[in-house]
């Protein structure tokens, strides 16, 4: 029992030091430190994108989502896709939102089960690839935005010998 009181007051003097503690505002280094809780009303909310991780030697390559994106094979934009579902102002508990797309929209992989039935039938990859397969050293290749990706294309990439996967920049990937 009195290890327990010790244990309570312990607890009551440490709390307050603990939240006044100097500490990083932020665990993940690609967000810039905060100086301050929240933001003034006169200041703009912007996004802070990091494209290099690891001294350079990861890229993000993905595209940021909006509204005119194509999605699913259409040339019909994603629209509404991102919206504020519970608020806060509203009386809310919390601030939540919601999205809704397809999953073959923007930047993403597709699996081998989306693209042959059979390997859907015996769930080869269970619908993941694995993500050490991405992070490799690649070759983005631009081709010519009026050509399908054929043989004669890829030879007038000219791709260097011992390149084992390529990155293909397409009239998709502007879109």
């Amino acid at each position: 029992c009195y290890r327990q009181q010790l244990l309570l007051v312990l607890l009551l003097l440490l709390f307050p030091l603990h939240i006044l503690s100097p500490v990083s505002a932020t665990a993940d280094p690609s967000y810039p430190e905060a100086t301050e809780c929240g933001v003034r009303e006169d200041e703009d909310l912007m996004v802070m994108r990091r494209e290099e991780y690891d001294e350079g030697r990861i890229l993000d390559i993905t595209h940021a989502y909006h509204e005119d994106m194509t999605a699913g094979g259409t040339d019909e934009g994603l629209g509404r896709f991102l919206w504020l579902a519970k608020s806060m102002r509203n009386g809310s508990l919390a601030n939540s939102s919601e999205m809704n797309f397809s999953v073959h929209s923007g930047t993403h992989v597709d699996a081998p089960d989306h693209l042959f039935q059979h390997y859907f039938d015996v769930d080869v990859l269970n619908g993941i690839v694995p993500l050490m397969i991405l992070r490799c050293p690649a070759l983005l290749a631009d081709v010519p935005r009026d050509k399908n990706i054929t043989a004669d294309v890829m030879e007038s990439l000219h791709i260097p010998r011992g390149v084992r996967r390529v990155l293909f920049w397409t009239l998709d990937t502007d879109r």
